[in-house]
C-alpha cells in the first residue's frame, strides 16, 4: 500500500459525466445536470494540460438511458467533445450505457440485448483488458453481474480466466457499480452489487490482488480495502448523488445537495515503481463553453499525498465520528424500501490533499473493533495514529493496545497531576507490555483560571504549561519512571502565538530533556466566544504549521478539523461542515509542501495584526507572512502565494 522507487507515470480516472444529447439541455430535473456537458469539456481541457498517459472513464458515459431515443445524440455529442483528448481513452459501461442492473423495483430498463448492441455500436467492448505502461488494464461490465444473460457467465469466465493468465503483471481494475459502498455485508440497494454476484467478485479480487480497484456511479468519494486491493470510489463530474448529504450535519446546499460543487472531480493516479496514490482533482463545477480556451497554467506547488508525504511535524485532531457508519434515509428516488448504510469518507480525502499523516484519536476507537479495522486500512495508507486516554487503561483495555500496538504511533496518558507518581508506575508497567511511546498530559482541576469574579468555569483544561517547567524538571529528576515518558503535551489558547509557544516548548524540550506536542487550540478560555473567523483561523495554522517543521522535537497537534458551528467552543476548521476544504486546508497543505524541501530552523517571530516568522535554512532564510490578506511564504528564489499554491520568482 505504501509508495517507494520512482515515479513512473501518471493516468487519469473520470466517472459519471452523463452527457446530454444537446448543449444546455437535460432530461433531468436538476438544473446541475443541464451543465454536465460544459463541465465534461472543462474536464478534457484540463486533462489535455495535464498530459496523462491515458484515461479511464467509469461509467454512465451518457444521461439518456438506452431506451430513450435520444440515446443515440448524447453518444455522438460525447464522441465529438472527446475527440480533442490526447491522451488514449478507455470506456466503462455504466448503467446509463446499458441499462440498471437486474432489479425490478427501478423504472428503468435493465441490461439486455439492446443497450448492449448500442454500447459496443458507439463505444465499443463492454468488457476486456489491455496493458498500458506495464499495467495491466481490466474493464469489467458491472450490469452483468446477477444478470443471467448468457453474457454474464462469459464475462465471468474471462475474467478469471485473464486474472489467473497474467497474475504476474501490475493490475489494475475498472467497473461501474462497487461491490458496496460502506462495507461487504450491507444489503442489497441501487449504489452496489448484489448477491450473490459481490461474494463471488469479492472472492476474485481476494484471490488474485489487484493493485486497486476504481468504481464510479455513487458520484461521492469512498476509500476501502478488499483485501490487499485497494478500493476508490469515485466523484461525479456532472453532479453529486444529493440522497448522501444526510452524511453531514448541516442543510445539503445547492439544488438539496446535487450541486455541491467542491465534490465534483476527477483522479490522476500517481503509479510509482511501487505502490501507487490518487490525487483527487476538484473542479468545483467549473465549465466550459464550446470554443472556449483554458488560460495558460501558472506554476503551482504540489502538495504530496498522505502515501508520498515525509513530513509529520502536524498533526490533526479527529474529534468527531470519523469512521462512523450512518444510515441514508430511503428518499423516493433511486431507494425507498431499505435503508441504506453508508460511512463519511471525505475526511480521509481532506486529509489526504494536505498531506497529513497524524491523527489523534481517544482509545475508544482502538477498543471499537470495526474502528480498529477502519484504522488498519488508513495506516496501510500512511496514516499514523496519536492515541489518547484519560488515566492508565485498565489491563484489560492494556491487552487490546498491546494486540494492535502496531496502529499507536504514540499513546498519550492524561493523568491527575495530584497522583502523577503513582501514575507513572502504572505507566512503566503499561510500556513494558505495549512499547509504544508514552506522551504525558494532566487534566487541571484546580487551575486558578476556573475562579474568577465569584465565577466558577465548568470547562475541562488539560496539557502542561510552561510555567510549569521547573517543577516538571525537578519531578523528573527525581522519579525512578521517568524513562517510560517519551513527551509532553503543552496546550496553548488561541491568545497565544505558536511561534512564541514553539521557542518556549525547545527550551522547555532541552530543560527537561522530552520531546514536546504543541495541542494549538483555536479557542479561548470561554465557550461563549465564538471565533468564526476563516482568515485569522488560517493565520494561526500556518503560523503553527511552520513552527513544527522547523523545530527539531516539537511537533505540533490542530485541535480544530471540521467548523464546529454548534454547541461548546464554536469555532472555524481547516473543513467545512460538509467536510469541503477551506482557506486553512489549503493553507496547511501548500505550507508543508514548501517546507518539505528543507531543514529548517525558526529563527524569530514578529508582529501582531500582520505576523512575520522567519525560517532560516542551510541555503538561506524564508519569510512567511501572515495577515487576513496575505499567506506568502518568500525565499531568495520564490514567492508561494499560500492559498492558492502558486509560485512566483523573485
Amino acid at each position: 500500500m505504501a509508495v517507494s522507487g520512482r515515479h513512473l507515470f501518471t493516468f487519469a480516472v473520470v466517472a459519471d459525466t452523463h452527457m446530454n444529447q444537446e448543449e444546455d439541455y437535460s432530461s433531468s430535473p436538476y438544473p446541475a445536470n443541464a451543465l454536465a456537458n460544459a463541465r465534461t469539456r472543462r474536464v478534457v481541457a484540463e486533462l489535455n494540460q495535464a498530459d496523462p498517459e491515458f484515461v479511464m472513464h467509469l461509467g454512465d458515459i451518457v444521461n439518456p438511458v438506452p431506451e430513450l431515443p435520444t440515446y443515440e445524440a448524447a453518444a455522438n455529442h460525447f464522441k465529438t467533445l472527446v475527440k480533442d483528448l490526447k491522451a488514449p481513452l478507455h470506456l466503462v459501461a455504466g448503467n446509463h450505457d446499458v441499462g440498471d442492473k437486474p432489479v425490478s423495483w427501478m423504472p428503468a430498463g435493465t441490461v439486455d440485448a439492446h443497450g448492449l448492441a448500442l454500447f459496443q455500436e458507439h463505444f465499443g467492448d463492454h468488457y476486456y483488458a489491455t496493458d498500458r505502461n506495464d499495467l495491466h488494464l481490466v474493464v469489467i461490465n458491472a450490469q452483468l453481474i446477477n444478470s443471467g444473460l448468457p453474457d454474464e457467465e462469459t464475462q465471468r469466465a474471462w475474467l478469471e480466466g485473464d486474472l489467473a493468465e497474467n497474475a504476474d503483471k501490475r493490475t489494475m481494475l475498472f467497473i461501474h457499480y462497487p461491490p458496496y459502498v460502506s462495507n461487504r455485508t450491507e444489503n442489497g440497494s441501487y449504489d452496489n452489487i448484489d448477491e450473490p454476484g459481490r461474494t463471488w467478485l469479492c472472492d476474485l479480487i481476494e484471490k488474485h490482488k489487484p493493485e486497486a480497484i476504481f468504481c464510479g456511479h455513487v458520484h461521492n468519494f469512498w476509500y476501502d480495502r478488499i483485501g490487499q486491493t485497494e478500493m476508490y470510489i469515485l466523484p461525479s463530474t456532472a453532479f453529486v448523488r444529493h440522497d448522501y448529504s444526510e452524511m453531514y450535519r448541516i442543510g445539503p446546499g445547492d439544488q438539496w445537495g446535487r450541486n455541491d460543487e467542491p465534490k465534483l472531480g476527477y483522479f490522476l493516479v500517481r503509479v510509482y515503481e511501487q505502490g501507487h496514490v490518487i490525487e483527487c482533482v476538484r473542479t468545483y463545477g467549473r465549465t466550459l463553453s464550446e470554443g472556449e480556451k483554458l488560460p495558460t497554467p501558472v506554476p503551482t506547488i504540489k502538495i504530496p499525498q498522505t502515501k508520498e508525504a515525509t513530513a509529520h511535524a502536524v498533526g490533526i485532531d479527529m474529534r468527531h465520528a470519523w469512521a462512523d457508519e450512518m444510515v441514508v434515509s430511503p428518499s423516493g428516488g433511486v431507494d425507498e424500501f431499505e435503508r441504506k448504510l453508508s460511512r463519511n469518507d471525505y475526511p480521509v480525502l481532506a486529509l489526504w490533499e494536505m498531506g497529513l499523516k497524524r491523527m489523534r484519536v481517544p482509545i475508544q476507537d482502538i477498543l471499537d473493533a470495526r474502528v480498529r479495522h477502519r484504522m488498519e486500512i488508513m495506516v496501510a495508507a500512511g496514516h499514523l495514529f496519536h492515541v489518547y486516554a484519560y488515566g492508565v487503561p485498565a489491563a484489560a483495555v492494556q491487552t487490546v493496545l498491546s494486540e494492535n500496538r502496531h496502529l499507536i504511533e504514540r499513546l498519550e496518558i492524561v493523568i491527575n497531576w495530584e497522583n502523577a507518581e503513582s501514575a507513572l508506575a502504572e505507566i512503566t508497567a503499561l510500556k513494558s507490555l505495549c512499547d509504544v511511546p508514552i506522551y504525558l498530559s494532566r487534566v487541571n482541576r484546580k487551575d486558578t483560571n476556573k475562579h474568577s469574579g465569584g465565577r466558577y468555569n465548568h470547562l475541562i483544561s488539560h496539557g502542561f504549561s510552561f510555567s510549569e517547567s521547573d517543577e516538571l524538571q525537578a519531578f523528573f529528576k527525581t522519579s525512578d519512571s521517568a524513562h517510560v515518558i517519551t513527551g509532553l503535551m503543552v496546550s496553548i489558547l488561541r491568545d497565544v502565538q505558536p511561534a512564541d509557544a514553539a521557542l518556549d516548548a525547545a527550551r522547555m524540550a532541552e530543560d527537561i530533556g522530552r520531546d514536546i506536542c504543541l495541542y494549538v487550540k483555536s479557542t479561548s478560555g470561554s465557550p461563549a466566544d465564538g471565533f468564526e473567523d476563516e482568515a485569522a483561523n488560517a493565520v494561526r495554522v500556518a503560523e503553527a504549521v511552520a513552527s513544527a517543521m522547523a523545530s527539531p522535537g516539537i511537533d505540533v497537534i490542530l485541535d480544530t478539523f471540521d467548523d464546529t458551528d454548534r454547541g461548546y467552543f464554536a469555532r472555524s476548521g481547516l473543513v467545512d461542515r460538509r467536510f469541503n476544504p477551506k482557506l486553512g486546508s489549503r493553507v496547511v497543505g501548500h505550507l508543508m509542501a514548501a517546507l518539505a524541501d528543507a531543514e529548517w530552523t525558526l529563527d524569530s517571530a514578529e508582529g501582531d495584526e500582520v505576523r512575520t516568522i522567519t525560517l532560516t535554512g542551510r541555503d538561506g532564510s524564508a519569510l512567511l507572512t501572515l495577515a487576513g490578506d496575505q499567506l506568502s511564504l518568500e525565499t531568495a528564489t520564490r514567492m508561494i502565494d499560500l492559498d492558492s499554491g502558486t509560485i512566483r520568482d523573485v
